[in-house]
């Protein structure tokens, strides 16, 4: 029998499961085919066992999820990838590759953040297939509005509210998952470019319009994604939204305050929440004073406007940083001085936090020759248990400017957690993939709480 050929990556589709699309990909390495679910649960039918599960089909979307079921054929301990073993279930079930459509066994890996939703192992392959490692697709290729209408019976008919998500890139992921949430919820949500909206200043009408003069007045719930250089005009926006009554999901006045990092950690001080020790001057007389308030080299420098680890520096020396806080100096940049937190190794964490409570946190590890973690700048990151202590940490520095949302930066050190800085407008992209966690549908979740929906 001739043999037909697939590419790295197909469409599949597993009717018995109401699954009319999933994109698996082509994996000779592994025995059996996976595929990744949620919400597993064992139960017993007519003396049989069972199991339930949930699997969101869509890549990259945790918001549409189909529930399943099946009768559990074994149960198996399997190795992963990563070399970690884990107990799964193992189910039998049809699989339609192209116009073929044969029964295969399917293990379900409640595993955080696989690339893909399905692995198409090669007992699925032996007798059947080629692999192309080349080519992707080739037995079929969907486009995005076709898988969407494929699932649109999961989402909810639009009878909800109103929401704008105010931003200036509709393509991030963190924007794109807000939007597929809140649709899911059966909301309708408008992007609107911070840079396309003006204001009319009125005692008796104020305003918000957007590009053509459409006015804004309709909007239930503002969502703002920000980003640093857009702080100004984007707050005196969310003030307008707020003078006309629109309720922010963080208000001006709070993003503003987490983004001054001296602020901050006064506030942090006022407030008897743990901090590096930091220092702050205006004269480079004061230089090697403000070295040895901090405890000397190694140290930190910091910009006031730094954001995602960009504008920190460390210095090993005190010769080193006495150079670096002078240059900044010479250049009228504000810097703040703060202690190295040795025993942390370049890792910190951060705690999501939403409507009052730690949704999802991961640890983050600077990559190699770097002080700081930045998964955007190649660090690595994985998931975490936080303790009790560092929970409360992370919700009360969230509740002090009080942020609806917020991602709180958190260091262990050997007097126990150190409170870094807290983002008001944090990604999603990285901590989604690596818990699993549908953060985008929390924040929705907490909108509709605050205004009683």
């Amino acid at each position: 029998m001739e043999k037909a050929i697939l590419g790295c990556e197909e469409w599949v589709t597993l009717d018995e499961l109401n699954i009319p699309s999933i994109k698996a990909r082509v994996d000779s390495g592994a025995k059996t085919s996976s595929i990744q679910a949620k919400n597993i649960k064992r139960i017993t039918r007519k003396g049989e066992a069972w199991v339930t599960f949930d699997v969101n089909p869509i890549q990259d979307n945790l918001s549409l999820y189909v529930s399943c079921e099946a009768k559990i054929v074994d149960t198996r301990i399997v190795k992963s990838s990563s070399g970690e073993t884990q107990k799964r279930f193992v189910i039998k079930t049809r699989i339609k590759l192209g116009s073929n459509a044969f029964e295969i066994e399917l293990t379900l890996a409640e595993r955080d953040g696989m690339e893909y939703r399905m692995l198409l192992g090669r007992e699925a392959l032996i007798d059947r297939y080629l692999v192309d490692a080349s080519q992707s697709f080739i037995l079929h290729q969907y486009r995005d509005e076709e898988i969407f209408e494929q699932y649109r019976h999961l989402t909810k008919q639009s009878s909800g509210l109103k929401l704008g998500l105010l931003a200036t890139n509709k393509n991030l992921y963190s924007n794109k998952r807000l939007m597929e949430a809140a649709e899911a919820r059966g909301h309708e949500i408008h992007f609107l470019n911070i840079q396309h909206c003006y204001m009319k200043l009125d005692a008796q009408t104020p305003e918000v319009r957007y590009r053509g003069g459409k006015i804004l007045d309709d909007l239930d719930a503002i969502i703002p994604r920000i980003r640093p250089s857009m702080t100004f005009y984007g707050c005196a926006l969310l003030r307008q939204f707020d003078s006309i009554g629109t309720y922010c999901l963080n208000s001006s006045a709070s993003i503003s305050q987490s983004r001054d990092k001296l602020f901050s950690s006064q506030l942090f001080s006022k407030n008897g929440i743990k901090i590096p020790i930091t220092g702050f001057a205006k004269s480079p007389l004061e230089t090697k004073d403000l070295i040895d308030m901090v405890g000397g080299s190694p140290l930190i420098v910091k910009l006031l406007e730094s954001a995602q680890g960009k504008g920190v520096v460390s210095a090993e020396t005190n010769k080193a940083a006495e150079s670096v806080i002078n240059a900044f100096k010479s250049l009228q940049a504000n810097i703040l001085v703060q202690e190295f937190i040795k025993e942390a190794e370049g890792k910190d964490i951060r705690c999501f936090v939403v409507d009052g409570k730690v949704v999802a946190s991961i640890m983050r590890e600077a990559k190699k020759g770097e002080f700081r973690s930045n998964i955007h700048q190649g660090g690595l990151a994985k998931k975490v248990r936080v303790t009790p202590e560092e929970k409360k940490l992370a919700v009360k520095a969230a509740k002090i400017f009080k942020l609806d949302v917020a991602g709180v930066d958190i260091i262990r050190s050997n007097k126990g957690p150190l409170l870094l800085e807290v983002n008001s407008s944090p990604g999603l992209e990285g901590i989604e993939s690596i818990t699993g966690k549908d953060i985008a549908n929390a924040i929705i979740l907490a909108i509709e709480k605050k205004l009683k929906f």
